[in-house]
C-alpha cells in the first residue's frame, strides 16, 4: 500500500510591477501556504482550525509569528481552513506594499494556487 505524499504547488503573479509568489503544500490533514512579495520568504504566520462538520460556528485562528501582516495572515488562514476543511497555516511576507494594498493580489494568487491544486488532483484521479 502506497502512502500518499504531500502535494506541492508554486505559483506567481505580476501586479503593479511587483512579483507575488506562493508556495502551497497540502497533506492529508493540513495546508501550509507561504505568500510573499518579491521572493519566497517566511512572514507573519497564522494558523486556523476548521470546526468539525457537526459543530456550528466560525473557524478559529491565531497568529503564531510576527504582527506586521497579522490581519491578512489570519484572514487567508481562515479562508483556506473553511474552504479545504483542514488545518491551515499561512505566512504573509510583504516588502514594499502595505497589507491593504496587497490583499486583493494575494487573494487572487491564493485562488490561483487552490485552482492549480484541484486541477492537479483531478488529473491524477
Amino acid at each position: 500500500m502506497e502512502v500518499e505524499r504531500a502535494k506541492v504547488v508554486k505559483e506567481e503573479l505580476f501586479e503593479q510591477d511587483t512579483r507575488f509568489l506562493a508556495v502551497y503544500v497540502e497533506t492529508k490533514n493540513s495546508c501550509v501556504i507561504m505568500l510573499s512579495e518579491k521572493e519566497d520568504k517566511l512572514g507573519t504566520m497564522a494558523v486556523a482550525v476548521p470546526k468539525p462538520p457537526n459543530m456550528l460556528g466560525p473557524v478559529s485562528s491565531q497568529v503564531l509569528l510576527g504582527e506586521k501582516n497579522a490581519v491578512s495572515a489570519r484572514m487567508f488562514a481562515e479562508y483556506v481552513a473553511s474552504k479545504k476543511g483542514k488545518i491551515a497555516m499561512v505566512s504573509v511576507y510583504l516588502d514594499k506594499l502595505s497589507e491593504m494594498q496587497a490583499q486583493a493580489f494575494l487573494m487572487h494568487l491564493l485562488e490561483k494556487v487552490l485552482r492549480a491544486e484541484s486541477d492537479k488532483e483531478a488529473a491524477t484521479t
